[in-house]
C-alpha cells in the first residue's frame, strides 16, 4: 500500500494537495483509534513536512469527492480565506430518491444541530442557520432524479437536509443513512464534482472536475 492508500491525488506542489475522496473514508480523524484512517492521516503519510492541520474544508464521511488540504501554515491561512469568503466554486452531483418537480431553483433553509440526536441536523426557522442551495435538475433517472447542487453557504449536512426536507426538494438522497433509508457508509449517492479556487502562492486559478461514480 501506498502512504496515501488508495486516494486518488490529482493535484500536489509544495504547498497543496488536491484529492478524490471516496465515500466511506472520513475527511479527518474521528473519536477512537478505529476512525484515525482519513483523507488527513493518508495526505500526511505520503507528505513529509506537512502541517499538523492541513484540512481547510471537509466532506461528510459518505460524501465522495473533490477536496484541497494545505502543507504549509501559509497555504491552510489563504485557501481558509478563500473558503470563509465565498470565493471558492464548489458543485455537486446527487441521486435523490424519487422524482422531483421543477428544473431548478434556490433553497433557503435555517436549520441546527439537535443535540438529542447528533449529528442530526434540524430545521429551525427561529434559532437556526441559514443555508442557501442553488439546484438544478439534469434528469430522471428509474424514478430517481439527478440534480446539481451549487450551495452558497456551507452548513453541516446542508445538502442532504436541503434534499430531504419537505420545504426544499422534499426527497432524500440515495443511500443517506441520517435523512433517508441508507443503511450503512458509503452508499451516499453524493459527489463534489467541481472545485474551483486560487492557488495560495502562485494566485493562479485552479478548477478541477471530478465526474460522478454513479
Amino acid at each position: 500500500m501506498t502512504p496515501s492508500g488508495d486516494l486518488k491525488i490529482l493535484f500536489s506542489d509544495v504547498a497543496i494537495v488536491v484529492v478524490d475522496k471516496p465515500s466511506g473514508l472520513l475527511s479527518v480523524p474521528g473519536k477512537g483509534e478505529a476512525n484515525q484512517d482519513c483523507v488527513v492521516a493518508r495526505v500526511k503519510a505520503g507528505h513529509p513536512g506537512c502541517i499538523e492541520q492541513p484540512s481547510v474544508h471537509r466532506l461528510d464521511q459518505d460524501t465522495s469527492g473533490l477536496l484541497v488540504l494545505a502543507l504549509t501554515a501559509e497555504a491552510h491561512r489563504d485557501l481558509s480565506g478563500q473558503f470563509m469568503e465565498r470565493l471558492v466554486g464548489k458543485r455537486y452531483i446527487a441521486l435523490i430518491d424519487g422524482v422531483v418537480e421543477g428544473q431548478g431553483g434556490i433553497i433557503e433553509l435555517k436549520f441546527r444541530l439537535d443535540p438529542d440526536n447528533r449529528p442530526y441536523q434540524v430545521f429551525d426557522p427561529v434559532n437556526g442557520k441559514r443555508g442557501v442551495t442553488r439546484w438544478r435538475k439534469l434528469g430522471v433517472e428509474n424514478g430517481r432524479t439527478r440534480v446539481e447542487f451549487m450551495p452558497h453557504t456551507g452548513r453541516t449536512h446542508q445538502l442532504r437536509l436541503h434534499s430531504a426536507h419537505e420545504k426544499g426538494l422534499g426527497f432524500p438522497i440515495v443511500g443517506d443513512r441520517l435523512y433517508g433509508t441508507g443503511t450503512g457508509p458509503g452508499q451516499l449517492k453524493l459527489h463534489a464534482s467541481l472545485l474551483r479556487f486560487r492557488h495560495p502562492v502562485t494566485r493562479a486559478p485552479m478548477e478541477f472536475i471530478s465526474p460522478a461514480p454513479f
